[in-house]
């Protein structure tokens, strides 16, 4: 694909403070452990790559999309997703919303402020 073929969104959240739930979280995104569905789904919603960054609590997401990518259908789809219902559910034991977040947002797009 052509690099205008794709969009790139970042987007935060944070870990609760507990260094324990942080490496439990850390683990169940190991290639080897991540529910196979999970990066199915991901993949089939339009999702190129998807990153996770940790620093401390805070988490940083980079999704690479194709130009067609909809946050509002791929929560469509999420919510009709049994199984990624149930990961969501077992994630938000180890997350938190961000300063700022509105009610029933969890994952906050961040803003661009710069670019050399």
């Amino acid at each position: 694909m052509e690099q205008e073929d794709v969009k790139t969104y970042y987007l935060a959240l944070d870990l609760k403070d507990d260094p324990k739930l942080i490496e439990e979280y850390k683990s169940y995104h190991r290639s080897d452990r991540i529910w196979p569905e999970v990066v199915q789904t991901i993949k089939e919603d339009g999702v190129l790559s998807e990153e996770i960054y940790l620093a401390g609590t805070r988490m940083v997401m980079v999704l690479t999309t194709t130009d067609e990518f909809s946050f509002e259908e791929k929560a469509e789809k999420l919510r009709a997703n049994a199984t990624m219902r149930e990961w969501e559910k077992l994630m938000w034991n180890y997350q938190q919303t961000i300063p700022g977040a509105r009610p029933g947002e969890k994952w906050v797009m961040m803003e661009k402020i710069f670019q050399a």
